[in-house]
């Protein structure tokens, strides 16, 4: 495949909550010419940073890709992860229970080792403090057609670690 083919990308960047910071990462990609795909941006979820998780999807030469990422860093823009689009599917679970006794960090590694998933966003909730029971949501980025084999993968964690399942959450609420 020559150089000048275009192809899909994911840029996953982690932004201050201010005024301007988004346009700022967007102005790279627009004055490097690529085509924007999508813009997911959680302003209600911030990173373990206390950032906001933003993913852009994009269409780009590899090399204005390479000058897109380059610019991004040189604007100051936190890139998590940068590379050609390899996941089609979404799927958002909860875990419940003792997740940091029974080590969410451990969980999570295991689960992108055994599986072709990544943790592509993750908001942990522990109302009375991390020694009692707490929850996860996961949302999970996996191969297209891959999603069952994740699913069951997670209830097989959870199962060993002694936490509940709630699979899969779905946009609006339908299961």
């Amino acid at each position: 495949m020559s150089d000048d083919v275009v192809r899909a990308y994911t840029v996953r960047l982690e932004l201050v909550d201010e005024p301007g910071e988004l346009l700022n990462a967007l102005g790279p990609i627009s004055r490097n010419g690529a085509n924007l795909l999508s813009i997911f941006h959680e302003r209600g979820n911030l990173t373990p940073r206390g950032h906001i998780p933003v993913e852009v999807d994009l269409e780009a030469t590899p090399e204005r890709f390479a000058q897109i990422v380059e610019d991004l860093r040189d604007a100051g823009v936190n890139v998590i992860q940068a590379g050609a689009e390899r996941y089609g599917e979404e799927l958002t679970v909860l875990l419940i229970g003792d997740l940091v006794r029974t080590d969410l960090s451990d969980t999570l590694s295991r689960l992108e080792t055994c599986t072709n998933a990544s943790v592509a966003d993750i908001t942990l909730t522990a109302a009375d403090g991390t020694g009692s029971t707490s929850s996860a949501r996961l949302r999970l980025a996996t191969q297209t057609g891959e999603a069952e084999h994740v699913l069951e993968t997670v209830r097989e964690l959870a199962d060993e670690k002694g936490l509940t399942v709630i699979e899969p959450l779905t946009p609006g609420g339908a299961q």
